[in-house]
């Protein structure tokens, strides 16, 4: 992050340098929103599925371990009175090692989609810079920024990135 904020200070103190003679020539810039790309690309849609399709097994064996807790805990707020003293102490530890076991699906399978999520964002990541090095190349782009506090909708390339994105 911090590295993106000098390039920016550094973008601007030589946008701001320029003399007289250089601002005669004209400076291209534009603007590309990277979150954009990464909620609406074709390329992104596609990996957020792809995920999905990845932990849909995994989600599905941790709502059934949840529904599983769910009833046992159910049965026994309904049942306790009615058990013996050592069936409801099994059923509680059954409760308990059942809480314990969801959980700890739970917290590998948020850590584990977390880590693929990552793995395709900067895969990601790396064709959204290629693309936009060479639409900067090809339309000969003096600088291109991905994070503004204002942005003028005349530099703002982002469909352009988009476009070539889903045409590959």
């Amino acid at each position: 992050m911090r590295s993106v904020k000098q390039i920016m200070a550094v973008a601007l103190l030589v946008t701001a340098g320029i003399t007289g003679s250089v601002m005669a020539a004209e400076l291209k810039v534009g603007f590309v929103n990277v979150e954009r790309i990464f909620r609406e690309s074709a390329p992104a849609i596609r990996a957020s599925k792809k995920l999905e399709k990845e932990f849909a097994a995994r989600d599905a064996e941790i709502q059934k371990m949840a529904k599983q807790f769910r009833d046992l805990q159910a049965y026994l707020e309904k049942e306790s009175v009615t058990l013996s003293e050592t069936e409801r102490r099994n059923k509680e530890r059954e409760l308990a090692n059942l809480n314990r076991d969801l959980q700890r699906a739970q917290r590998e399978f948020r850590e584990d989609l977390n880590i693929r999520q990552n793995e395709e964002r900067a895969a990601f990541q790396e064709r959204v810079n290629k693309a936009i090095g060479e639409l900067a190349e090809k339309e000969k782009y003096d600088l291109i920024l991905q994070e503004a506090v204002y942005v003028s909708n005349r530099i703002d390339i982002t469909d352009k990135i988009l476009k070539l994105l889903a045409d590959k």
